[in-house]
């Protein structure tokens, strides 16, 4: 009955992965919005490594999926392309809403076919200067990388929810949910293992917040 339904990891959960499409199926006959965020595919890439992962049971059932989230290396073993921009353009071939692909270090793609959030063209975003920086200047303040994909899908959900909260379909805003994805995502590099303990409540927001306010300073600069 939620307004959001999330899929993440199914991979790891093979009789869930497997019946991805008729889930999905279910959702939008409930007019629901549907997040898919992958993982690596350990099971199929163990049966054939030469294959591409199969996500869903046809290709045509990309439509069922409003936003899809997946980092570099399951995008390329998802599509059968070689390098990240070949698999955005295949993507965007597909009847997939939105999708994004997160690239560690390097820039993220994303694209909209105007579904859901407004319409765009394949576009980049730089990660958080400001979370390189800190890590770069101040090294005892580092974590590690684990949970950093799962933060970001976080922060995509946390704005697809507000938005939904204040918005109508087709009026969402993809860079403000990616910027609230790379803020939550890049903290979780000050974190080991992926989990922040707060202090108080509202501690960890605060401290996303800050990044997210500074990354939006940054972005916009980066138009001028």
């Amino acid at each position: 009955d939620a307004d959001i339904q999330c899929y993440g990891g199914t991979a790891l959960v093979p009789h869930l992965h497997d019946h991805l499409s008729s889930l999905l199926y279910r959702s939008k006959q409930r007019e629901c919005i549907t997040v898919v965020n992958t993982v690596f595919d350990f099971r199929n890439q163990k049966r054939d490594p030469e294959k591409p992962w199969p996500l869903l049971d046809a290709s045509v059932d990309f439509s069922l999926i409003d936003v899809l989230i997946m980092d570099c290396e399951e995008a390329l073993n998802i599509s059968g392309m070689n390098t990240i921009d070949m698999a955005a353009k295949y993507f965007k071939c597909t009847a997939v809403s939105s999708f994004i692909i997160t690239n560690g270090a390097n820039n993220l793609i994303c694209y909209s076919n105007g579904r859901l959030f407004e319409k765009t063209e394949i576009l980049k975003f730089p990660i958080s200067k400001m979370i390189s920086e800190e890590i770069k200047t101040k090294p005892e303040l580092r974590g590690d990388t684990t949970g950093c994909g799962d933060n970001f899908a976080g922060g995509i959900i946390y704005s697809l929810a507000m938005q939904l909260k204040n918005s109508r379909k087709g009026s969402f805003s993809l860079p403000e949910a990616i910027s609230w994805g790379i803020a939550s995502g890049g903290f979780c590099c000050f974190t080991v293992g992926g989990t922040y303990l707060e202090k108080y409540h509202g501690d960890k927001r605060e401290k996303v917040l800050a990044i997210r306010k500074e990354y939006i300073h940054q972005i916009e600069s980066n138009k001028l």
